[in-house]
C-alpha cells in the first residue's frame, strides 16, 4: 500500500486547518462578544461586503511570539482577518481585528497583515476599509509589536491621497491602535465603541484623576469635543450602511472622477423657497442646512463632524448627478464666525476633496475669524492659514457662492477669487467689505462724529453710506470678483452649469512648480 495521502485525505487536513481558523479565540470568548451586543468580526465583514464576495487572504498566518506563554498557543489569523470583496458591487481591501483572539492586540504577524492588505489596496487603486477592536499594541511581543505598529502608520501615510481609508471603530481602540485611524480619511464610530491613547488606570495615575473609558474616549466625547470622529452610529449595522453611502460619493482612487450619483431630480430645478429662508439681515441667524438641502440632489446631504465646530459645516452631496463637496458658514452658530476648530474642520475636507477630485462648492457667510485672548493664543492665525493653504493648493472645480456675510481675511479663507475660486456667485444679499459696515463706520468716523449734536444720527448716515458703497455684491462684481448675481431660485441650476462647464479642468493643465509638497501650517 501506497503512504501517500490522497486528494481527499488532502482537502481534509485543509479543512481541519480552516476550521482552526474561523472559529477566532473559541466559541465561549465569541459567545461573550455577542452577549455584550457586538457583532463577532466574520458576522461584521458578512454584513458590511456584498453576500458571498469576500475572499480571505492569509488566514494560517500566527504569531511568533515565545515569551510570556505565547508559545503555548497558536491562533490562525494572529486576531486580524483581511482580504478583498465588495461592496455595492465596487471592489474594496479590508482588515478586520478579531477582539476574541488576544485582545485584538497587535502583534508583529498581526500587523503585518494588515500592512499588506492597505498595500495591495494600494497597487490596485481601490478603497480600504478597517474594522477595529483592539486593545493596543501587544505588550508580550514587545519592540516587536511597537514596530509592527509603526509600519501600519506608514502604510496608511503611503496610501493617503491615493485611495479612500474608512475607519469603522466597533469597540476599544486603544494606545497605539488609536494612531492607525487617525491617519485615515474617515472615521465612523459605533455608539459603544471608544478611542483613546492612555486608560482611565493610567490617567488617574499621572494625574490622579477618575475617569471611565466613555467619558474618555467614547464617541460622544469624539463627536463633540476632541473632532475624532467624523461619524457616530446607533449600532453596527449603521456604520456597515454608513460606508456604502459615503463610498458612493468617493471615486476608487485619485487618478479616478467621483461616481455619478443616480438621481430623477431635474438639474434645472428652480428653489422658489430659498428667499424666505434666507434673511436679508446680515445680523439674523437662520440654519445653512436649510439652503443646502433644498439645492443638492432629492434633498439629501450627508453632513461630516455634524457635532464639532458647529459653526462650519461640511459634507457630501450630489447636485444633477454630480458628487461634490459643499463647504459652509453656519450662521445658526455664532453668526457664522471661523475659530480654530472650524478652520481645521475646513481645511482638511478641502484637502481631501482635492486629492479625490470632487467640485468643491463653497457656501459664504461670515463675519470673520473669532476674536478673543483664548484664540489668538491658541494660533487662530496658524490655523486660519490651513484654510487658506487648502483652497489654493486645491486644483478641483471650486465653486463659491456669497450668500450674505464675506468679510475681512475669512472673506479671502471661503474659496474667494483670490485663492483660485473659478467661478464665484453672490446672491443679492450678499456683503463683501474689509468688515462690518457698523464696525466700519465707527472706526472710520469716530473723531468726526464726536464732534456732532447727535452722533448716533450721524453715524446712521453714514452707515447708508457705507452700504451703498461696499456692503453689496455690486463693487465686487464691477471689479471681477464675483462673475455673476444671481437670484436665490436659480442657484441649483447655475452650480449645475458651473460643474457642467468645470468638469474637464484637470490638474495638468494648470502649471504647477515642481517641488517635493508644501509645508502647511500645523
Amino acid at each position: 500500500m501506497s503512504d501517500k495521502k490522497s486528494f481527499k485525505d488532502l482537502i481534509d487536513e485543509v479543512k481541519e486547518y480552516r476550521k482552526k481558523s474561523i472559529t477566532g479565540g473559541g466559541e465561549e470568548r465569541i459567545k461573550r462578544q455577542r452577549e455584550k451586543g457586538k457583532l463577532w468580526v466574520r458576522d461584521r465583514i458578512e454584513k458590511l461586503l456584498d453576500h458571498g464576495s469576500f475572499e480571505e487572504l492569509q488566514w494560517m498566518r500566527t504569531h511568533r511570539g515565545k515569551h510570556f506563554g505565547l508559545d503555548k498557543v497558536k491562533y490562525y489569523g494572529d486576531g486580524v482577518i483581511i482580504g478583498y470583496g465588495k461592496i455595492n458591487g465596487r471592489l474594496v481591501y479590508i482588515y478586520a481585528q478579531d477582539f476574541t483572539v488576544m485582545g485584538g492586540s497587535i502583534g508583529e504577524s498581526h500587523a503585518d497583515k494588515i500592512v499588506y492588505v492597505i498595500e495591495k489596496a494600494i497597487e490596485t487603486g481601490v478603497p480600504v476599509i478597517g474594522l477595529y477592536d483592539s486593545g493596543g499594541a501587544r505588550i508580550q511581543e514587545g519592540v516587536a509589536a511597537l514596530h509592527g505598529c509603526g509600519r501600519i502608520f506608514r502604510a496608511n501615510v503611503k496610501a493617503s491621497g491615493v485611495i479612500p481609508q474608512i475607519s469603522i471603530i466597533l469597540g476599544p481602540c486603544a494606545g497605539a491602535a488609536a494612531y492607525s485611524p487617525a491617519l485615515t480619511d474617515f472615521i465612523i464610530m459605533a455608539r459603544s465603541a471608544y478611542m483613546f491613547i492612555t486608560g482611565p488606570e493610567v490617567v488617574k495615575a499621572a494625574t490622579g484623576v477618575s475617569t471611565t473609558f466613555e467619558e474618555l474616549g467614547g464617541a460622544s466625547v469624539h463627536a463633540h469635543t476632541s473632532g475624532v470622529a467624523h461619524f457616530v452610529t446607533e449600532d453596527e449595522d449603521s456604520a456597515f450602511n454608513l460606508v456604502k453611502v459615503l463610498l458612493s460619493y468617493i471615486p476608487d482612487n485619485f487618478g479616478e472622477d467621483p461616481p455619478v450619483i443616480n438621481t430623477k431630480d431635474p438639474w434645472d430645478r428652480r428653489v422658489e423657497d430659498l428667499e424666505s429662508i434666507i434673511p436679508t439681515d446680515p445680523m439674523k441667524p437662520f440654519d445653512i442646512r436649510e439652503v443646502i438641502t433644498r439645492i443638492v440632489d432629492d434633498g439629501f446631504f450627508l453632513e461630516v463632524q455634524r457635532d464639532w465646530a458647529q459653526s462650519a459645516v461640511i459634507g457630501f452631496a450630489s447636485i444633477g448627478g454630480y458628487s461634490v463637496g459643499i463647504v459652509a458658514n453656519q450662521p445658526a452658530v455664532n453668526a457664522g464666525v471661523i475659530d480654530i476648530d472650524a478652520s481645521n474642520k475646513i481645511a482638511r475636507f478641502v484637502r481631501f476633496l482635492d486629492s479625490f477630485n470632487i467640485p468643491i462648492i463653497t457656501f459664504v457667510d461670515t463675519p470673520g475669524f473669532m476674536p478673543g485672548i483664548d484664540q489668538e493664543h491658541g494660533g487662530i492665525i496658524k490655523h486660519g492659514a490651513k484654510i487658506l493653504y487648502a483652497y489654493s493648493e486645491a486644483v478641483v472645480p471650486k465653486i463659491t457662492v456669497i450668500v450674505r456675510k464675506a468679510y475681512g481675511g475669512a472673506y479671502i479663507a471661503m474659496g474667494s477669487r483670490s485663492l483660485g475660486a473659478d467661478i464665484v456667485y453672490a446672491l443679492p444679499t450678499a456683503e463683501i467689505a474689509v468688515m462690518g459696515p457698523e464696525g466700519a463706520i465707527r472706526i472710520l468716523y469716530r473723531k468726526k462724529a464726536a464732534q456732532m449734536p447727535n452722533p448716533e444720527e450721524f453715524f446712521r448716515e453714514k452707515l447708508i453710506e457705507y452700504r451703498k458703497l461696499f456692503a453689496n455684491p455690486y463693487s465686487a462684481a464691477e471689479l471681477g470678483y464675483v462673475d455673476d448675481i444671481i437670484e436665490p431660485s436659480l442657484l441649483r441650476m447655475k452650480i449645475y452649469r458651473a460643474l457642467e462647464a468645470m468638469k474637464r479642468k484637470k490638474e495638468e493643465f494648470i502649471h504647477l512648480i515642481p517641488k517635493k509638497h508644501g509645508n502647511i501650517p500645523l
